[in-house]
Formats: C-alpha cells, sequence, structure tokens
C-alpha cells in the first residue's frame, strides 16, 4: 500500500519509472518501500465501435494523506510519465482506501 495501477502506457517505460515513482513518493507517503505496489493493467479501449488509443490513466489506491499530499502526488505521476512518454493528457486519479477495510493477511491496518 499504496497501489498504483497504470494504464495505456508500455510496460518498458512503466518498468523503467517504477524505481523513480517509489523514489519521489515514498517520502511524501511515509510508507515503506516496499509496500508500495505498482501494476500496468493491460486494456483496450473503444469509442463509437472502434478500438481507439487512450491518454494514460493512473489510479492510486491509497489511505487518504490529505489534499496538498494528494496534489503533489499527481503532480509527481504526471511529471514521471510525461518525462518518458509523450502524451497531451493523462489522468490520475485517487481513490480512498479505509484501514478498517483493508485486510493484509487476515488483518486489517
Amino acid at each position: 500500500m499504496p497501489h498504483l495501477r497504470i494504464r495505456a502506457v508500455e510496460s518498458n517505460i512503466v518498468q523503467q519509472l517504477s524505481t523513480a515513482f517509489v523514489d519521489q513518493l515514498q517520502p511524501l507517503m511515509d510508507c515503506p518501500r516496499e509496500d508500495f505496489t505498482i501494476e500496468l493493467v493491460a486494456t483496450q479501449f473503444f469509442a463509437e465501435g472502434e478500438k481507439t488509443q487512450a491518454y494514460p490513466f493512473v489510479e492510486v489506491l491509497w489511505f487518504d494523506r490529505g489534499q496538498e499530499t494528494q496534489d503533489q502526488v499527481a503532480k509527481i505521476i504526471t511529471d514521471l510519465i510525461k518525462s518518458q512518454y509523450a502524451c497531451d493528457d493523462l489522468a490520475v486519479i485517487f481513490t480512498a482506501l479505509t484501514p478498517a477495510t483493508y485486510y493484509d493477511n487476515g488483518e486489517h491496518y
């Protein structure tokens, strides 16, 4: 925890950025490096009956750390991906998890 789920970015770019994500996000999120999960989700996008290209989309599942930290995390993710992947648009969406509903090895936080 936290989990980054990334869509519409090539796997080699996500792999290359995986260390930088943790290097830059870990101090803001104040959690151990080993708690980060970075996942590339294989997706296909469609519009008007056609298969289409999509802009990168990153979903962050985490325990809420406040608006200021969230803004900083979104900026870091956006800047890192745009530094390696040419795109005009990039979405970062946060899902706040509740410690009492998040279980690790059968125990909630």
